[in-house]
């Protein structure tokens, strides 16, 4: 089953390692194979991952667009074992993620990592 994707006039999105830009109408897209994909707006860059669990997904991020995840797991597991220390509540979400990594579902763990942030953003909010 293909993915099918509706862009806004020069909204971006990877497909692997290519950036793609949309021209000036909207546009439907039907995608298939096993590629990457994400769109503009679920990039996080590394300099806006100024927190801790933006970090997590940053990492996440990498995994899921690389061709050899593993080469960020150990950056990986080193942060949440740190963030799990100064919060032991967000153990859950780290389950879920962590579950989802080593399925190899790389963009269901960019989902739960998005979750992660949410909760963040509450904590320090109701500080």
């Amino acid at each position: 089953m293909a993915l099918i994707i509706d862009l806004k006039p020069g909204e971006k999105f990877l497909v692997g390692d290519a950036v793609i830009t949309n021209d000036d109408q909207r546009t439907r897209l039907h995608i298939a194979g096993d590629s990457p994909i994400m769109r503009e707006k679920d990039i996080l860059k590394e300099e806006n991952a100024d927190t801790p669990c933006k970090r997590v997904y940053f990492l996440v991020q990498c995994m899921y667009l690389s061709r050899t995840p593993q080469d960020y797991h150990e950056a990986y597991f080193k942060l949440i074992n740190e963030i799990q220390k100064a919060s032991p509540h967000s153990s859950f979400y780290f389950m879920t993620i962590n579950d989802k990594i080593m399925d190899g579902h790389y963009y269901k763990a960019l989902k739960a990592a998005k979750e992660l942030i949410k909760f963040e953003e509450e904590l320090t909010t109701n500080v």
